[in-house]
């Protein structure tokens, strides 16, 4: 299912799910959550295996799914090597070379078996009688087939096995296939070095892209689909390019080279060989088709057993706590059970396209033999020449298979080109205007005149809204869940652009700035903490990048980070990630309210900044947040009241429009809805 944040029905975040982190030039303290969803665990569960064709529906963005559109996708795909293309041409070459020469040494190594044979047919006969005169007696005798043998070969008369001849031509076949082999060799290394640079700029366009895509964009769709396409989907375009496109040409260039020898050779045994054909494509597809389905039953079995083990690691406290773990071992084996039946089933048939391939080889191989013995016997042909095409026979059935397995490799490679593509086409961002520019440091002056926005043009969510945020004054903003809240900050950032109206910075329109610009003036603190891999060091340094470990070590005692962080026995080095248990919740946000405070920015968001720290910390952080706020704009999101009772303006928002306003006492004077939210979350404490 799709994620969705917080707010109205089918709108994105409200009320602190956060923002998109990564955006260029924002002091981003945390980002968006990262755990996984257990309403759907076939949809994010299975991360360590790699889905194929039958599973993509279930996992919501794996390649191997079926192209929409094949030819234009395919078109496009080998569009991204046009950049090397001198390099594809070189690639191209060799593996041409390296084929004439595998395709053509079974013929010259079917001439060393003639200088065999020749040899031994000489040997036996006499040297004074000449050929012709051998020939002649053995028609006379009725031994016609002997003497048409006689003819086609190179019969000298007492003349043995020509060893040097022999040398020669063995020499000759072995330098083929080396030269072959090397030839091979290089177009791979050349290959693989032209493919790394097509992904490299591939996952470099991605990545520029990913920053340039508005949040609606992320808002609307999965975040194990977007994860997908950047690196499943890149993944299997790159194994399509390297193995899908290298393989296809030999085995396509092989399968012409042998089917032009055995014609030059003997068209009539020709036929016969191209006989397995058409009946190995019916027994791929009489096959194929049956276990396709059996493979669809196995993915979706194994994404729903996969779901289960996921659910059972991410819940094991809470199964424990209440005793459901035989259960969940009960449903386990369920699973498993059903995963097996359809695994079972799924390779058993799909097994059976591999002998049946092989019968048929070996059929036409038993055809060839025969025939080829049989002309052989006549004189039809020589025994060198049988010799070969019963090789080419046996090296034809190799590179077709081989075509096969790389038609469903290029095809789901295409699958992920063409979803990759669909990223890469995805609307941007409005461009920057940079009409305007702000010195170093501003005031910090906010004003909304008249700004309407919403995600769905047919639910309007903030109308005609106007109100202004005075230099260094907090400004606090409550209400229930989907008032908008949190889309008022977001369009201050500029995440999300107006549909009309305008928010005035220092009296400067910010749609006239550059995003960078705008952002880098602007800390923003969300309620999920989010912490990049790396030490404690280095993540609050992340606000600042050029702050010198003194300046970290000063933000982190302003925000009481600095009183924990001495206890770990590796300090500010200890080593943190996305789900570090070292640390617990509340230090983790603490650590993304001290990388605010390094950024020192003129205007500071704090969306539930608090919220994921225990009473006592709180009232620390409190007092390390008024010294943050004590020079710049601050726009506070709280659902504790009593976080924000020292806020010069409180803003109450209810269906994206503000419905009071005023300071703690003036609003609690006028007894309306922040009086009502006010009794709702202290009354009940005050009797208790």
């Amino acid at each position: 299912m799709a994620r969705r944040r917080k707010g109205a029905p089918g709108t994105p975040a409200e009320d602190g799910s956060g923002a998109d982190g990564s955006v260029e030039g924002a002091a981003v303290a945390t980002d968006a959550e990262a755990s996984p969803s257990l309403e759907n665990p076939e949809a994010e569960a299975a991360d360590d295996y790699t889905p194929t064709e039958m599973d993509g529906d279930m996992f919501g963005g794996t390649p191997g799914k079926k192209a929409q559109h094949f030819w234009p996708s395919a078109k496009r795909l080998i569009g991204l090597l046009r950049p090397e293309r001198t390099l594809m041409s070189v690639v191209i070459g060799l593996v041409v070379v390296s084929v004439v020469l595998t395709v053509v040494a079974p013929r010259i190594l079917g001439r060393a078996m003639d200088v065999i044979f020749n040899g031994y047919l000489g040997r036996r006969l006499d040297p004074d009688v000449p050929l012709d005169q051998v020939i002649a007696q053995a028609r006379a005798s009725g031994n016609a087939e002997y003497a048409e043998l006689l003819t086609k070969a190179e019969v000298v008369p007492g003349v043995g096995i020509d060893f040097d001849r022999l040398g020669q031509l063995i020499v000759i076949v072995l330098g083929m296939y080396v030269a072959a082999s090397v030839l091979m060799w290089a177009q791979g290394f050349i290959l693989n070095k032209l493919v790394m640079r097509v992904v490299y700029r591939l996952r470099e366009d991605i990545e520029h892209k990913l920053n340039r895509l508005p949040l609606r964009y992320f808002d609307t769709r999965q975040r194990g689909d977007l994860m997908s396409r950047v690196t499943n989907d890149v993944d299997n375009i790159q194994a399509a390019l390297q193995q899908a496109f290298s393989q296809l040409v030999q085995s396509v260039m092989t399968v012409l080279g042998i089917i032009v020898m055995m014609f030059v050779v003997s068209w009539q045994l020709a036929l016969v060989a191209l006989v397995s054909l058409p009946l190995s494509g019916i027994i791929a597809g009489f096959i194929g088709v049956r276990s396709q389905k059996l493979f669809a039953a196995q993915w979706k079995n194994t994404g729903a057993l996969n779901g289960h083990v996921e659910e059972s690691y991410s819940g094991l406290e809470l199964i424990r706590a209440y005793g459901r773990g035989e259960e969940m071992l009960v449903e386990f084996d369920d699973r498993n059970e059903k995963l097996y039946k359809a695994s079972f089933g799924a390779q058993f048939v799909s097994g059976m396209i591999m002998p049946a391939m092989t019968f048929v080889s070996y059929l036409s191989y038993v055809l060839v033999a025969v025939g080829g013995g049989l002309r052989v016997a006549s004189g039809q042909m020589t025994l060198g020449d049988a010799t070969a095409f019963i090789q080419y026979s046996r090296e034809f059935t190799q590179p077709v298979s081989e075509i096969a397995s790389v038609a469903n490799m290029l095809q789901s490679g295409v699958a992920s080109a063409e979803r990759t593509f669909e990223l890469l086409d995805a609307d941007e961002e409005e461009a920057d205007a940079a009409a305007a520019a702000l010195p170093e440091r501003t005031e910090g002056r906010v004003v909304f005149e008249d700004v309407s926005f919403s995600y769905d043009p047919a639910e309007p969510l903030i109308e005609h809204l106007s109100f202004s945020a005075e230099p260094g004054h907090t400004v606090a903003i409550v209400g229930h869940t989907g008032a908008g809240k949190t889309t008022l900050v977001n369009l201050v950032m500029r995440f999300y652009e107006l549909d009309g109206g305008r928010i005035l910075l220092d009296g400067t329109d910010v749609r006239d700035l550059t995003r960078h610009d705008l952002r880098s003036r602007i800390g923003m603190v969300l309620q999920d903490a989010w912490l990049f891999e790396g030490t404690i060091r280095e993540n609050i340094r992340y606000g600042r990048l050029d702050a010198t470990d003194d300046e970290v070590v000063a933000a982190a005692q302003a925000t009481m980070v600095d009183r924990f962080v001495r206890q770990l026995p590796d300090g500010y080095d200890t080593v943190v990630d996305t789900e570090s248990g070292s640390i617990s919740a509340g230090e983790r946000q603490l650590i993304t309210i001290a990388r605010a405070f390094l950024a020192s920015p003129s205007l500071l968001i704090l969306d539930e900044a608090t919220s994921s720290v225990d009473t006592r910390t709180e009232l620390l952080v409190q007092h390390a947040m008024a010294a943050l706020r004590s020079d710049r704009t601050s726009f506070v999101i709280a659902h504790r009241l009593s976080t924000i009772r020292d806020a010069h303006t409180i803003l109450v928002m209810a269906d994206g429009a503000i419905v009071e306003q005023g300071n703690h006492e003036q609003l609690l004077a006028q007894q309306g809805a922040y009086h009502a939210l006010y009794e709702s979350q202290f009354k009940g404490a005050t009797t208790a």
